[in-house]
This record gives C-alpha cells, structure tokens and sequence, in this order.
C-alpha cells in the first residue's frame, strides 16, 4: 500500500506563471511553423495591463457593467502569463488564440457604433479636436473624453453589442479565455489605439473632418483641419505604427 508521500507524488506539480508562459511561447512557435505566418501575441508590460487612455477606457467600460464585471478577473491572470498567443482586430470582429489546457479559439463579434450615436457623438465634440493625432494620442478635454467613454451612447460597446464564443469546454458565456481576450483588446489598444475605430466601424477623422460644420466659418476651419489632418496621418507611422487610408470624400459612413 503507497504511503503518504507517494500518493502525494501522483498529484501534477502545478503549473507557475513562468511555466505558463513557456508553454504559450512553445505553442506560438510551434503554429507559426506550422500555418507559416506570424502570430500576434498580447504581451502585458508590466502589473498594469493597460497604460493609456483608450486601453484604460476599454477596459473600465468592461468592468462597469455586472454582467463581465465578475467574471473578467478569471482573464487577467491568463494574459500576463501570456497566453493569448494571437489576437487580430477586424472591422466588427475579433479572433483569437488562448493556450489553456488545450489551444483555444475566442471570437468576439462586436456591433457597429448605432448611426445616430456616432452622429451624436461626432455632434457633441465638433470643435473641440484638431487633429487625429491630438485624438488618438488622448490629448482632448475631460468634457470629449467624458462623451466619448459614455455608458451606452459613447465609443465603447455595451454587452448587448458583444457576443462571445470560445471552443474550449468551459459553458459559461465568458471564460477565462473569453476574458482574456477581452483585456488583450485593451493592451492591444495602447499600442493601436485606431483599431477601436476599425473595431466600430467608424471612422475616426470623420470627427474632425465635422468639425465646426454648421457654419460658413465652421466649414471653413473643418477644411482647414481636414487638410491638416492629411499632414498629421502621415506622421501616424511614427507614432503609432500605423497606416490609416485618407477618408473618402462624398461618401457616408456606414453604421
């Protein structure tokens, strides 16, 4: 009959944060050899998962809603080991991969921004930015960061707008992979901030394109920032990283 010790030798030693992240790193390595295409993992910096206004704005309007705000803290733990190996922002849509017990796959469908609150909101802050950069940067008064971060009629999603889906076994509507990725937006946002827009469905220079539309003199100063903001898109590289196509002239934005 074993004793004590032995039995408790048949238990799996269990799994450290470093151990975690060596197993994510291996499985990243391993499907980019295998599919032949880079991954982009979500790597938390530091204790804090987010260090900007749009990644912090993301992840406080997750968190003030009750219907996540119990069940994300199972996530956070998950992103700092890094396990959400990639994570991709389309138009309305996020994927996802997690690597838990097994390898995972998270997608998150997102709802445009409604067209009448993006006219709203594009209304309430005509004026009040110049530029994208001034935009994206979070360089904008308390009152726009306010109506932009607004509780069901700002930027950010309600979760009536998010739907969820996970292929692991776990059949809660959130899990942990869920959650995770769901914080990996936030980080992915200090980084690309642009992608919030991309993400909605809207497009972020509309903002200042509409400037001041409401006047003879309005409409002169929204062309003169338009015209500015072609100058400050292409410095957007350097900041950001990014590419941002010049909005089209003589065409709506679709909701």
């Amino acid at each position: 009959m074993p004793d004590e010790r032995s039995r408790w030798r048949e238990w799996p030693e269990p799994m450290t944060v470093a151990m975690r992240r060596r197993k994510a790193e291996r499985r990243a390595a391993e499907l980019a050899r295998k599919h032949g295409r880079d991954l982009a993992p979500v790597v938390a910096a530091g204790r804090e998962i987010t260090e900007t206004f749009w990644g912090d704005a993301w992840c406080d309007n997750l968190e003030r809603y009750s219907d996540f705000a119990n069940r994300l803290p199972r996530g956070r733990s998950y992103l700092r080991n890094g396990s959400v190996i990639d994570l991709r922002i389309d138009p309305g849509r996020v994927t996802a991969l997690v690597s838990g017990t097994d390898l995972y796959t998270v997608e998150i469908a997102v709802a445009p921004v409604p067209r009448r609150h993006w006219q709203a909101i594009c209304r309430d802050a005509a004026g009040a930015i110049d530029s994208v950069v001034e935009l994206l940067q979070g360089r904008l008064s308390t009152s726009i960061m306010a109506r932009l971060c607004q509780a069901e009629t700002g930027l950010f999603p309600t979760p009536a707008e998010i739907q969820l889906s996970c292929t692991c076994p776990d059949r809660a509507t959130m899990c942990k992979h869920v959650a995770a990725v769901l914080y990996g937006i936030g980080a992915r946002l200090d980084r690309e901030p642009a992608l919030l827009f991309t993400l909605r469905k809207v497009n972020e220079a509309e903002l200042i394109a509409r400037a001041g539309s409401g006047s003879k003199l309005g409409r002169k100063r929204a062309v003169a920032k338009t015209s500015r903001r072609i100058d400050d898109e292409s410095a957007l590289g350097a900041i950001f990283g990014l590419d941002i196509a010049p909005a089209r002239r003589g065409r709506r934005q679709k909701a």
